[in-house]
């Protein structure tokens, strides 16, 4: 090492120095700790073989040491040799190589979580030392002082380092490969489905549209908030429900958590009304790329229809690498403040529908609101709807609530759900519609779990309610908004995803302007024809894109005999005085059903597992309470039900068996479960461009909803009495072998 060149460091290095030679252990120091590392190690190596083979006989215990004593000495071994490989190597080449892991693993950080992305740095490492050390020693005349074998060396490096640089760089700016297409059930079922009669939802209604903005009129970066804005709002105090606003964030805003402002895009339809209203609101998305233009498609389109329409924005609560400092300075527990700004809007546009010359008055009705949320906007319109009837903040008495809105529905699409835990309890919802959808090939939200809330949402009003879950084959998480695109993470982790997986931009939009408009005529507009759409994709005419979509449905006229959640007692139904029985199952258990994130759902389901050549073909039987049952040939037997994955990996062709039903005689009468649909093998997600990239599964169980109309089964055996139906069975006779998850068995 060189000496410093300037007097005051060349002194300072030489009285370093000194005071290390004063005080430096020697050789018999080392040597000593070394060896007092030993006792400690073996002390605790002793207790830990006790803990584990002490209930033993002394050979176990001898067994057990020598077990534990050859893997502390692999694992020793293997630091020793890395230990020797990084202090063997140049220090330039071991702090370079340092560096660069440590940039890499920074870059992809977004995906680090859910990606191996350490292997995939250190091929690309080996590659680039490779060619690099091949060109260094060309460039520097190294090559003809080399040996022959050097030269080999060399040459050999510089090919491998250069092929393997090509192939990763194909690999990596390829969009991917497309993917086989999965078996789709519904198609293979035997079901009638009658299409519906109504008009297609994503067509453009009768009204013509215009456009306008409100917002603080001091924005900063967009005019059509600022200087431009067609009416102006007052900024409201968050700062109660809003941590960790930077210096940095306030500079780029103008403003803190006690000035949020009240933004918004609005279409309209021309006309006197009144008409019902909907707002939109995005998730988080890089805050200076705003998002709240991206749902234009969808505003125009229900303000078409006779709806105002929405999109709020909330980008100044979204991540900002430059205002964060990247993640150093992030908002904390911000996602309840995104509910909360959304009631702060319906309350301007109360105002605004009561005020006397405004350009709204009179023309809002505010007994018919719907709620339409994406990403954490998807978890923000549940908020908002649980909010909307509390007195005060769960989290702070001291802001009291006063909202009290006609929010009649709740649309998530692709949600995240338990950011906010009022409590630290999952947010409950009650008495509103709520439908949610997501995409196969969503790789931000890469599991469904916009169904917990799906779960956790219970009817106890007399209004009519309903709940729908939609998951559909192709979808990703960012087009659904115009302005977020193909790529649900940022460059470079964007690579690694197999793009060309996910389904064009428009079919996946199209999707969104069926439900979301069949929705809001279904809640707002009391159009209750739509409904079969959510019961049953196969309703559409021709509506929908070619792909795999699975459903499942509840309304609150719906009553459950068997959730499975009421205890650990296999035989009893939720519904009191009922009773289950299963026979010759090779699996039959009650279990917390779980997303492929491996965070559970909020649902117990059963798990029902059959081989016919090791057992008779089983049955699981249902009991029928005497009780809460008021049934006739209208009722309509439900469940959900989805491939369990035997064995880990998806079935190989869709599910069938028979379904039975026995009334106060005993007469019975069977269907097949194909008269309805088959049960969908679970959709194996491959987002990844490798399946080795991934640390989850590639699968989850999604459950599918199925209904048999008891007037269905009296047409098999008119002997049969609905009125005095006593049981249910599934028996699984149809297929040779699975496993299947089934949840929520009642009548409608």
């Amino acid at each position: 090492m060189s000496e410093p060149k300037h007097p005051f460091f060349r002194r300072l290095s030489a009285s370093l120095r000194r005071a290390w030679h004063a005080v430096r252990p020697g050789p018999r120091a080392w040597t000593g700790a070394a060896l007092g590392l030993l006792p400690g190690a073996l002390l605790i190596l002793l207790s830990a073989v006790w803990a584990d083979f002490g209930g033993t006989d002394l050979l176990g215990l001898i067994i057990g040491f020598v077990a534990f004593a050859l893997v502390g000495a692999a694992a020793a071994l293997a630091a020793w040799l890395a230990a020797r490989l990084l202090t063997a190597l140049p220090g330039r080449y071991v702090a370079a190589a340092a560096a660069a892991l440590a940039i890499g693993v920074l870059s992809f950080a977004q995906v680090a979580g859910s990606v191996r992305v350490v292997p995939v740095l250190l091929g690309l490492g080996l590659a680039l030392s490779l060619l690099g050390a091949a060109v260094w020693v060309v460039a520097r005349g190294g090559w003809p002082h080399a040996s022959v074998a050097q030269q080999g060396v060399l040459g050999i490096g510089a090919v491998a380092g250069l092929a393997g640089l090509l192939v990763a760089g194909f690999w990596l700016l390829a969009d991917g490969r497309p993917i086989d297409p999965v078996p789709d059930a519904a198609r293979q079922a035997a079901a009638d489905v009658t299409p519906l009669s109504l008009p297609d939802p994503s067509l453009p209604g009768p009204y013509a549209v215009r456009t306008l903005t409100y917002g603080s009129g001091t924005d900063l970066h967009r005019p059509e908030y600022g200087a431009q804005a067609d009416l102006i709002t007052q900024p409201v105090d968050g700062s109660l429900l809003v941590g960790g606003w930077s210096p940095l964030r306030r500079s780029y805003w103008g403003f803190g958590a006690e000035a949020m402002p009240l933004n918004g895009r609005v279409w309209v339809p021309e006309g006197e009304g009144p008409f019902p209203l909907v707002l939109i609101v995005h998730g988080n998305h890089i805050a200076e790329y705003f998002s709240d233009p991206g749902y234009g498609y969808l505003g125009e389109l229900l303000a078409s229809r006779g709806t105002i329409a929405v999109s709020v924005d909330e980008n100044f609560l979204n991540i900002s690498p430059s205002a964060d400092l990247g993640f150093a300075m992030s908002l904390s527990e911000e996602d309840d403040a995104r509910g909360w700004l959304l009631l702060e809007h319906l309350r301007v546009w109360q105002a605004w529908n009561q005020s006397a010359g405004n350009p709204f008055e009179g023309r809002v009705d505010l007994d018919r609101i719907a709620l339409i949320g994406h990403s954490r906007g998807g978890e923000a319109v549940a908020v908002a709807a649980a909010f909307n009837h509390l007195p005060y903040y769960p989290d702070d008495a001291s802001l009291a609530f006063d909202f009290g809105f006609g929010i009649r529905g709740v649309a998530a699409i692709a949600p995240i759900d338990g950011r906010y835990s009022p409590g630290y309890q999952p947010l409950p919802l009650e008495d509103v519609s709520y439908f949610v959808l997501h995409g196969t090939q969503d790789m931000d939200a890469t599991a469904f779990i916009g169904r917990r809330m799906y779960q956790r949402l219970r009817f106890s009003d007399d209004g009519f309610h309903f709940k729908s879950a939609l998951y559909f084959y192709g979808g990703n998480h960012g087009q659904f908004n115009t302005a977020w695109g193909r790529k649900d993470v940022i460059e470079p982790g964007a690579r690694l995803y197999n793009l060309r997986a996910i389904m064009p931009a428009e079919e996946q939009r199209q999707i969104a302007r069926v439900y979301l408009s069949a929705f809001v005529e279904a809640t707002l507009r009391d159009e209750t024809g739509y409904l079969s759409l959510f019961r049953d994709a196969r309703s559409a005419p021709g509506w929908l894109p070619d792909t795999v979509y699975l459903t499942q449905y509840a309304d609150s006229s719906t009553h459950l005999v068997s959730t499975f959640e009421e205890d650990i007692d296999l035989a009893t139904t939720t519904l009191a005085g009922g009773v289950q029985q299963g026979r010759d199952f090779t699996t039959w258990r009650e279990q917390r059903l779980y997303a492929r994130d491996r965070s559970q759902l909020h649902t117990v389901v059963v798990y029902l597992g059959w081989d016919r050549e090791k057992k008779p073909a089983p049955s699981f039987a249902i009991r029928l309470p005497e009780e809460g049952l008021a049934l006739d040939e209208q009722s309509v037997l439900t469940f959900a039900l989805a491939d369990g994955g035997l064995s880990g990996k998806p079935a190989e062709s869709p599910i069938d068996l028979t379904v039975e039903v026995v009334d106060g005689d005993g007469d019975v009468a069977r269907l097949p479960l194909s008269h309805y649909n088959l049960v969908q093998p679970r959709i194996e997600a491959r987002i990844l461009k490798a399946a080795w990239l991934g640390t989850r599964p590639s699968s989850e169980a999604v459950l599918g909803n199925f209904e048999f109309a008891l007037a269905g089964f009296r047409a098999m055996n008119p002997a049969l009495d609905p009125e005095s139906l006593a049981e249910v069975r599934l028996l699984f006779d149809r297929t040779p072998s699975g496993l299947v998850v089934l949840d929520d068995l009642g009548f409608r």
